[in-house]
């Protein structure tokens, strides 16, 4: 499960499993963190999602196979066709864009429609309401138009295990809605009238298959999102906190009255944080000096020569490391925002150990930026907790509150501070 937003990289959380988070991206974050709604419950209006390729290396596609079991039927430009003989495959040359984009159906209400040349998680995808195919000259683009409840419901499960807890599930809904209709207030996607991808860039979509659980907890928030103010909220969330979150600053912006509700708020109760006894909540990380040299001067497109020192030179709320020096005999470089330092420190050549005694090799990022690191010889160690980027909801956080009793509302109030649910 792991979450939402602004489109960062995600992550996936080992034995935590489906926890993905919205992630941070390198784009420019808006000064005002909320969008203008009118009060009251949000109408399951349509989205567009642009559905990337196998891998979610694309979202152009060479070929594109798509099935349902009572045939398809296709539209473009002026003309309509059935098709009733198995798979239909498009090529970019297919004599049918020529009208334009093509809309396909299934010929039979309520089923959905196969796109048998992507495979995701639970295998070859199916997806309700529309599918429409755009071809340019460098590929296709699919796009899949769907009321937003059925698109959540395909959501919520791909980001959040459908085996957690009843409250936690639907905490996940509310923020996978209110994430989803601060998107559906513009197009990501121009170009083809998309709001989302399906990626970990924005929310993970039909990763995995629906479930009894995950439904309900969409059905019973049915038209609900969290707001500040008048504004609907943008809704982080990542997979496991280390006992606190942080704000904005950690992707460099300013704190400001939009984002307001993004504060630093300690997750625990009187008997001490809630995820004390999750893997991710403590891990550390042994790495050599040559293998930290290369990892960051790497990232950085600099030779360092022999590492001297790395150290946490600028720290924000919760203490979460904001600026990260390293110094050699070549070069020193500073890196600045929580996404860039654990990209910087991430890669292959060593492992982590979890707060249970697993070890794991190291990923693409460093589990999170609420760390330290110290020097022991020619070896650094950091130590650290956590794993994401730590702004919002901690879905295993949320997990471990409705343990205690928590309802969704008193999660969501606890990780955005200041708002409303409804």
């Amino acid at each position: 499960m792991v979450c939402v937003i602004l489109g960062i990289v995600r992550f996936t959380a080992g034995d935590e499993g489906k926890l993905k988070g919205n992630t941070e991206s390198d784009l420019e974050l808006p000064e005002d963190d909320s969008v203008k709604q009118e009060q009251g419950s949000v109408p399951d209006h349509n989205i567009r999602v642009l559905l990337m390729t196998s891998g979610y290396g694309n979202f152009l596609h060479d070929s594109v196979s798509l099935g349902a079991d009572s045939g398809l039927l296709l539209s473009y430009g002026n003309k309509e066709e059935e098709w009733k003989d198995g798979i239909l495959t498009l090529a970019p040359d297919d004599a049918r864009f020529g009208e334009g984009r093509i809309l396909l159906r299934p010929l039979k209400d309520g089923e959905e429609i196969r796109v048998e040349s992507i495979e995701r998680g639970c295998g070859i995808p199916s997806y309700a309401g529309a599918i429409e195919v755009w071809s340019g000259e460098e590929g296709m683009a699919v796009i899949n138009e769907l009321p937003l409840d059925q698109y959540l419901c395909k959501v919520v499960p791909s980001e959040m295990p459908s085996s957690y807890e009843m409250e936690a599930l639907k905490a996940q809904a509310v923020c996978a809605r209110s994430y989803a209709a601060r998107q559906m207030g513009d197009y990501a996607y121009p170009e083809y009238e998309a709001h989302v991808n399906d990626s970990t860039e924005f929310q993970v979509y039909n990763n995995s298959y629906p479930a009894e659980s995950s439904s309900k907890a969409v059905t019973e928030t049915a038209g609900e999102v969290v707001r500040y103010g008048e504004n609907i909220a943008t809704t982080y969330y990542y997979s496991t906190s280390c006992g606190r979150t942080t704000t904005m600053e950690a992707w460099g912006s300013a704190p400001n009255e939009g984002n307001a509700y993004l504060q630093n708020v300690q997750i625990c109760d009187d008997e001490g944080d809630y995820e004390r006894e999750l893997p991710w909540y403590h891990w550390r990380a042994e790495i050599s000096a040559a293998t930290l040299s290369g990892l960051i001067g790497g990232y950085a497109n600099k030779n360092l020569g022999t590492l001297e020192n790395v150290e946490v030179t600028k720290r924000g709320p919760g203490d979460i490391a904001l600026e990260l020096t390293a110094a050699g005999t070549e070069n020193t470089v500073t890196i600045a925002t929580e996404n860039k330092i654990r990209t910087a420190l991430g890669g292959a050549g060593y492992t982590i150990v979890k707060n249970d005694g697993t070890v794991v090799d190291s990923q693409k990022l460093l589990p999170s930026a609420f760390f330290s690191i110290t020097k022991q010889g020619d070896t650094y160690i950091i130590e650290g907790g956590g794993y994401g980027h730590g702004i919002g909801m901690s879905q295993n956080g949320a997990n471990e509150m409705a343990k205690k009793g928590k309802t969704y509302k008193e999660i969501l109030e606890l990780f955005y501070q200041g708002v409303t649910v409804g």
